[in-house]
């Protein structure tokens, strides 16, 4: 196995390992038919082995404080968009060596901190910990997907047109009136880590 920068041909490799690596967690449903590209500078970096992507990480630098990641104040932050391993090759330290490598580049772009979010998953929150990262904030991801969910939740001012699923941001505070109102909840966490010189 080995690191590489991402090009535009392992996209197709890229797309595969992505939803193959999310279909067992709580972005199960996040499924992407593209590579992202972004507006600013961006660490893209690719895990090969047997000519096959098997672990991916995006980091999108910010070029002025605040425009990308939440974290206030002078330093410039890189947003980790993805990071994912193809389940078959999971436990073998790939995600680490990718976010080492990945580290290694932002910061020579004057990167002084990752931001990532991710959903209520034990495993992958673990992961974030056990590398140096910081839970900073959360709010809730609600998926209405029953009529009853979506008739308390919305009303629709056109004629004829009636939603059928709907997913919302909660940011409010009443964490257990909201889990006994629907049935699909995830916590969205905040993670943030110091990069050292």
């Amino acid at each position: 196995m080995y690191i590489r920068d991402y090009k535009r041909t392992d996209e197709i490799g890229w797309v595969r390992c992505r939803v193959l690596a999310f279909l067992d967690t709580a972005y199960f449903d996040n499924v992407l038919t593209r590579k992202e590209q972004y507006e600013n500078l961006a660490v893209e970096l690719v895990a090969i082995e047997n000519n096959q992507v098997v672990g991916l990480i995006d980091i999108e630098c910010e070029m002025q404080a605040g425009t990308i990641c939440s974290k206030k104040g002078n330093n410039l932050g890189g947003m980790v968009w993805h990071i994912a391993v193809h389940p078959d090759f999971r436990r073998k330290g790939i995600a680490y060596q990718l976010l080492c490598e990945a580290e290694n580049r932002v910061r020579k772009l004057g990167i002084t901190f990752l931001e990532a979010w991710t959903r209520d998953d034990d495993w992958v929150n673990n992961w974030y910990l056990k590398n140096s990262f910081e839970a900073k904030t959360s709010y809730f991801h609600v998926f209405l997907e029953s009529s009853k969910e979506i008739r308390k939740a919305i009303n629709s001012s056109v004629q004829d047109l009636h939603p059928v699923q709907a997913f919302a941001h909660y940011t409010g505070t009443e964490k257990e009136k909201l889990m006994s109102e629907y049935k699909r909840i995830h916590e969205c966490i905040c993670y943030q880590k110091e990069l050292l010189k």
